[in-house]
């Protein structure tokens, strides 16, 4: 039975989840609230009402395993798009909340736009974008604290542009020391650059480590 939340600020242990991964229901999408949220191994999925996850087994990128395809390492080294950090967010967030073929349920509300632009203020929320001629057409946000990240959506309006967004960010998380990159859940495309699952409380050890590193996303 999942826990009933109220304004203290405060989450039950994520072993406590029930089978398909809900920890909790209620509370709010404060900067705090979502702060303990991640270092706790949880996260939010939807708003009405708000629910709280920790799904076992927990999906991530083992940094020095990621799988870059041949034929998508062929189309990077042309170059074909510039690739920025945290330079438009709020917009990269808006494209990941866009209808498009082929993506499942559009949970990214406006509530989850507000709350992680606040996040992202407060310098706890991160994004890379893709450029094509001054157009914003892919993207990837997620959360980071220490040397975690958890990567939440991403987006394409050009060939590859997410997966190129994809790629700059674990080199990025890479080259400034970051020990766990969580992508929560497997999908087709994630599983192909090399995505795992590892039990939950694996995922929980490794992220008390990693949030403890002296890492920094900017």
């Amino acid at each position: 039975m999942p826990a009933m939340l109220d304004q203290r600020l405060r989450f039950p242990d994520p072993r406590t989840a029930d089978s398909e991964g809900l920890v909790a229901i209620g509370g709010d999408l404060s900067v705090d609230r979502l702060r303990l949220a991640y270092r706790s191994g949880i996260f939010p999925w939807t708003v009405k009402p708000i629910t709280w996850w920790s799904p076992d087994p927990r999906a991530i990128f083992e940094l020095e395993q990621f799988h870059v395809p041949h034929s998508l390492a062929k189309f990077m080294r042309r170059q074909p798009f510039e690739i920025t950090r945290d330079r438009a967010f709020r917009q990269v967030m808006q494209g990941c909340a866009a209808p498009a073929p082929g993506r499942w349920g559009i949970w990214i509300t406006p509530e989850f736009i507000e709350a992680y632009t606040r996040l992202h203020e407060q310098g706890d929320a991160h994004s890379v974008e893709c450029w094509r001629d001054g157009e914003l057409v892919g993207g990837i946000y997620g959360v980071s604290f220490g040397g975690f990240f958890a990567g939440e959506s991403m987006f394409h309006r050009a060939t590859n542009a997410s997966k190129v967004a994809l790629c700059h960010l674990v080199g990025h998380l890479r080259s400034h020391g970051f020990g766990l990159f969580d992508i929560q859940m497997i999908t087709p495309a994630t599983r192909q650059l090399g995505a795992v699952e590892i039990p939950r409380e694996d995922y929980l050890r490794r992220l008390n480590t990693a949030v403890q590193l002296d890492s920094a996303f900017s």
